[in-house]
């Protein structure tokens, strides 16, 4: 079995291993933190302005990354051939390549960003009490938000993006494979910032200090409010178990889709496709295929030519072995298939003897993130989705729709799989906090 992942094959910025990462020099230390307290210096001025004011903001952030397109492409080229070198998988590679086209696309999502209502000063709930006090809690920003990510230049703007508009100040480290790429896009994003009269220094990197700059930034407890890893397992369990710093959780994505004995095979043939190819190095890609034993003889036939033919290797159970046709190649499986996020041209398949089987398989091996179920049976689908414990369960549709701006969030700062205040793809929402605020006249505690 070949597998690749993000933690094996990139820069996993904190540590790549179980053992606590070493203290960062006094420096360097020292130097991240006067980065947070910049950072809190300059987030009172986004968290106070005006819908206006942040929606010309990202306006201007999207101009000045199309206008400099060519020179972010080229120091892309830079990271694309580093990562070449040290043998980054294509599946890697692909999240990493910046090109015109992208860019005009991380730009429209920072025009669909400001297009999205504020969610600042959003009234969540409210009530008069007999006394007569008046109470409202309101969504307030977070303040400052740190990121740690590896080997993806389209956070950087994402991040940027959805910290101005919510009101919060960013502290970035994007990892030594895309370094060149996101140090002239954090450069280019904060001049646009200036022009518009807001300080640059409501987006930072600490790519300069590595991962001894990654630990401090861990440690900033009370300079940075909230701290989100996005990446492989080994960085986000990292970050998880080593942060003084509260941490959202956003999980790897082993995703499943499941056809059911009532499924359209046409269409579950498409979404099949859809979910492992349309684009692989991605989390809510499919990683394993659940086949209802009633159409495993008519539906594997069809799917493991077409999968093969998109040039996935495949890793199947006997049933799978037995049924696949002349000249399919496919690889028994084992529980390290069942368990692995291949991030690549990879598929486990299994056959599964009716819905309970493949929510029981889901439920052992799933991360929580996307599941589907293919079926025209409202029975089957209802249950699927009652007894699925993920962050996001579709329906007949393909799992690469869990997306922030697939979702009409805009773009998204990560894919919570916890249970917390957030799950699923994190908005502007998510990045907010609340508030208590009560009116009174007077009134006094008896």
């Amino acid at each position: 079995m070949t597998t690749t992942s993000d933690a094996t094959t990139t820069d996993t910025t904190a540590t790549a291993t179980q053992a606590p990462p070493s203290a960062p020099s006094p420096d360097v230390t020292a130097a991240v933190h006067a980065i947070a307290r910049r950072s809190q210096a300059a987030a009172p001025k986004i968290a106070t302005a005006t819908r206006a004011t942040k929606d010309a903001a990202l306006h201007a952030l999207a101009d000045a990354l199309v206008a400099s397109a060519g020179d972010i492409v080229t120091a892309n080229a830079e990271d694309l051939e580093r990562g070449r070198q040290n043998g980054m998988s294509a599946g890697l590679l692909d999240r990493l390549t910046l090109t015109d086209e992208r860019i005009e696309k991380i730009a429209d999502a920072l025009r669909e960003l400001a297009a999205l209502p504020d969610p600042v000063g959003e009234v969540v709930r409210g009530s008069t009490l007999p006394n007569g006090l008046r109470l409202t809690q309101t969504r307030v920003p977070m303040g400052v938000v740190g990121m740690i990510y590896e080997a993806r230049p389209n956070v950087t703007v994402d991040a940027a993006g959805l910290g101005l508009k919510s009101g919060n100040a960013v502290i970035l480290r994007g990892g030594s494979a895309a370094a060149s790429s996101n140090s002239l896009i954090v450069k280019v994003l904060g001049e646009a910032l200036e022009a518009q009269g807001l300080p640059a220094d409501l987006v930072q990197s600490i790519d300069e200090f590595g991962r001894a700059g990654a630990v401090a930034l861990m440690g900033a407890r009370g300079l940075v409010d909230l701290l989100v890893p996005r990446g492989g397992a080994d960085l986000i369990s990292t970050v998880v178990r080593e942060s003084k710093v509260p941490v959202v959780e956003t999980g790897t994505g082993n995703c499943h889709v499941y056809v059911d004995a009532a499924a359209d095979e046409d269409m579950a043939l498409e979404i099949v496709l859809n979910s492992k190819t349309q684009r692989v190095g991605v989390c809510n890609a499919a990683e394993t295929l659940l086949v209802h034993r009633d159409v495993a003889s008519t539906f594997l036939p069809r799917v493991l030519p077409a999968l093969a033919a998109q040039e996935v290797v495949l890793h199947g159970d006997e049933s799978v072995q037995a049924t696949a046709p002349s000249g399919v190649a496919v690889d028994p499986a084992d529980d390290e298939d069942w368990a692995t996020e291949y991030l690549a041209l990879e598929l486990a398949v299994k056959v599964v003897d009716d819905v309970e089987e493949a929510i029981e398989h889901i439920r052992r091996w799933s991360s929580g993130h996307t599941e589907a179920i293919v079926t025209n049976d409202l029975a089957a689908a209802d249950r699927f989705i009652e007894a699925v414990d993920s962050a996001a369960v579709m329906v007949n549709a393909s799992t690469r729709f869990t997306d922030g701006g697939e979702f009409g969030l805009g773009a998204e700062i990560g894919i919570s799989t916890q249970k917390m205040h957030a799950r699923g793809p994190m908005g502007l929402a998510e990045l907010t906090t609340t508030k208590w605020i009560v009116r009174g006249n007077g009134q006094v505690r008896r």
